[in-house]
């Protein structure tokens, strides 16, 4: 039995279907079950991690934990955290997989790395995964590109190694279901770097649409961020770091490879996956 945390999220839900199909037994965690539309034969409870003990009662007969963290807050984290860590050590010795950040070693105050440590100050068997960015960002343009064929952001020199969503999950399959990775800290990117202005030009590829980047102030989307984010430090974070790679492209690794031996997707494969979403 595996459980899955964040379940219904983009990541969360490509393991569960992966996990499925492969035939291992799922127990999917979220908050209202009944809107989580899993594959049959999940087993879907509901549990929050802002409060611990409510995952405690689905931890029997789990040997693997697949982790997402929802709180973006350093602080808020520094208090759940352990308590999380703990609830999950009280049922054995679960491996954990955990979806951090690659920024998480640079950032140690960052709220991924409190959960890297607590998960490795817990004592359980841990793998940690940290992608770069994630290409389902992109889908915040969606309703421009839909709408004007436009998408106003800053920085679109930024160069990322945008990593897809399913690489990701099937890499975390791989640590679940096997002790090969125990303790093993994987870097995800994309297989090249694509700036911000090139993933908008490939979306409309796969669309079929001319699609076009225009640059604005950062402090034009800031408001927005620090909505969507709830976090004004987050946000800030967000901005600078795509400020620095205009300058410094986002780095490149073979990790997804290297586990699942293929090369990882292209942004271009993963616009083709999603360009429904923007048609």
């Amino acid at each position: 039995m595996i459980l899955v945390t964040g379940a219904t999220g983009n990541v969360g839900r490509r393991v569960v279907e992966r996990l499925a199909a492969a035939g291992h037994g799922v127990r999917a965690v979220t908050r209202d079950p009944s809107r989580a539309s899993l594959p049959a034969g999940v087993e879907v409870v509901a549990a929050d991690l802002a409060d611990p003990e409510t995952v405690r009662p689905h931890l029997d007969g789990v040997e693997a934990v697949f982790l997402i963290w929802p709180f973006v807050d350093p602080a808020t984290t520094a208090q759940l955290a352990p308590r999380v860590a703990a609830v999950l050590a009280s049922a054995g010795s679960p491996r954990v997989v955990y979806v951090s950040a690659a920024s998480a070693e640079a950032d140690p105050g960052s709220f991924w790395a409190v959960v890297e440590r607590a998960v490795v100050a817990s004592g359980l068997p841990w793998t940690m995964l940290r992608p770069t960015g994630i290409a389902t960002n992109a889908l915040g343009w969606a309703e421009s590109i839909r709408a004007e064929g436009v998408v106003r952001w800053p920085y679109g020199a930024a160069a990322r190694s945008m990593v897809h969503e399913d690489d990701i999950a099937a890499v975390a399959v791989e640590a679940l279901t096997t002790d090969r990775h125990d303790q093993r800290t994987y870097v995800l990117t994309g297989p090249r770097t694509v700036t911000q202005a090139e993933q908008v030009r490939t979306i409309g590829a796969a669309i079929g649409r001319d699609v076009r980047w225009q640059d604005v102030p950062a402090e034009a989307v800031r408001p927005m961020l620090v909505a969507a984010m709830g976090s004004a430090a987050f946000a800030d974070a967000a901005l600078t770091g795509w400020a620095a790679m205009a300058e410094t492209p986002e780095q490149v690794t073979g990790d997804v490879a290297a586990v699942l031996g293929r090369p990882a997707r292209t942004f271009a494969d993963w616009a083709a996956d999603h360009a429904a979403d923007f048609a």
